[in-house]
């Protein structure tokens, strides 16, 4: 059974079937888009501990704020790739590891969550989205609250793993 905490129009997050060991298929989603196209299996340790550290930067706020005032957010992702210097690093958000490998993602704070994003691999399926830039709009309660929901449950199926033998 596939659980989901979140609404893939905005952020979403799917876990998928209870599995005997560390690893878990696990989806994300954000504008409608599923973002673990290449690879969606977490090794959980890391995974929830990610988790974890992005929800606690957004509850206090400790994203950067809009980067370029009076930009969309497709232009502002469009800056923000091109920087090479550590300006750009400030806004970099969901390092969720290899399940998200396949996607450059910036956040900041409006008054909302806005995460700006873009598929980067020739080999993902949707070609046509490739370079096409993405924006998700959340609350930053209700990204956290997906977020902490998402990673109670893997935390308390991670408890439940048997050790290897």
């Amino acid at each position: 059974m596939t659980r989901r905490f979140g609404d893939p129009a905005t952020f979403a997050v799917e876990i998928g079937e209870v599995e005997p060991h560390q690893l878990r298929a696990v989806d994300l989603w954000a504008a409608g888009k599923r973002l673990t196209i290449k690879d969606s299996h977490a090794f959980l340790p890391f995974f929830i501990r990610v988790m974890r550290s992005s929800a606690a930067q957004v509850r206090r706020r400790d994203v950067e704020p809009c980067p370029v005032p009076g930009r969309t957010p497709e232009e502002i992702f469009r800056l923000l790739h091109a920087d090479d210097t550590e300006f750009r690093e400030q806004s970099w958000f969901l390092q969720w590891g290899e399940t998200v490998d396949n996607v450059f993602k910036y956040a900041y704070l409006d008054d909302d969550l806005v995460i700006v994003f873009a598929f980067w691999r020739p080999d993902q399926p949707f070609p046509d989205d490739l370079g096409k830039v993405f924006v998700a709009r959340i609350p930053p309660e209700e990204f956290v609250a997906t977020v902490e929901q998402a990673a109670d449950l893997l935390d308390a199926e991670l408890v439940n793993v048997d050790p290897p033998r």
